[in-house]
């Protein structure tokens, strides 16, 4: 009973502590709609918070860009984390140059829109136009084409797939834990503990409190605490 009073208030303030979406509430859950799931369904790409695999991995995930830690580059390159970020054009835009040097040392760049809008109930043309801009932009800032998408808020629809796809998005990640200001873990749904495969969205954006570099570090104490290690999302997806 303990354990699932916890698991319940976890995934409340894990909700809660994604601020930069907090407007359109929590995150969908994967499973629960089109598209889900470990494979594609209907050509649809499948939307993960969690990737099953044996390997002791976990994933560290960043959205948007607005916080740009000048720090953060020298832990990523140091430490050799495989982290990846998904990038917003509106937010991140005006210092493409910082997210440059962070893909210089190893950061992945990913797909989180060109405006942060809640796509879902968003007409297919107005989500397709969202997605396929933002490949647009990362093509020709950095040479990348992504082939993961992160929906602003965590809220998607079919159209939201659908468009998702047609853009050339072969998977819609989610998260299951989350860090609060200090870095220590909630999570959405489950166990209340790190387990291999686990996405985790070092978010949001803070402009007080603990700095990025800071939050990160605590969250690799806690993943190595459960004997885990910081995998390379795109190499599972």
């Amino acid at each position: 009973m303990r354990r699932r009073r916890a698991a319940a208030a976890g995934a409340a303030l894990a909700a809660a502590l994604l601020t930069a979406c907090a407007t359109a509430g929590a995150p969908a859950r994967p499973g629960t709609g089109p598209g889900t799931g470990g494979g594609p369904a209907g050509g649809l790409p499948p939307v993960v918070d969690h990737v099953p695999t044996r390997d002791r991995v976990v994933f560290l995930t960043y959205d948007d860009g607005a916080e740009r830690d000048p720090g953060f580059p020298a832990l990523v390159r140091d430490r050799r984390l495989p982290v990846t970020l998904f990038l917003t054009d509106k937010v991140a835009g005006p210092a493409y140059g910082h997210f440059a040097r962070l893909r210089a040392v190893g950061a992945s760049l990913q797909n989180h829109t060109l405006d942060h809008p809640a796509l879902r109930g968003l007409p297919y043309a107005g989500q397709r136009a969202e997605i396929c801009g933002q490949q647009r932009k990362l093509k020709s800032r950095f040479g990348v084409r992504p082939r993961l998408f992160r929906p602003p808020y965590g809220r998607y629809d079919t159209a939201t797939l659908r468009a998702a796809a047609g853009c050339g998005i072969t998977a819609v990640v989610l998260w299951r834990a989350a860090p609060d200001a200090t870095g220590a873990l909630a999570f959405t749904r489950g166990e209340p503990r790190l387990r291999p495969g686990d996405i985790i969205a070092v978010d949001p954006d803070r402009p007080k409190g603990a700095s990025l570099t800071a939050r990160t570090e605590r969250v690799l104490r806690e993943i190595e605490r459960e004997g885990l290690r910081v995998g390379r999302l795109e190499d599972y997806l």
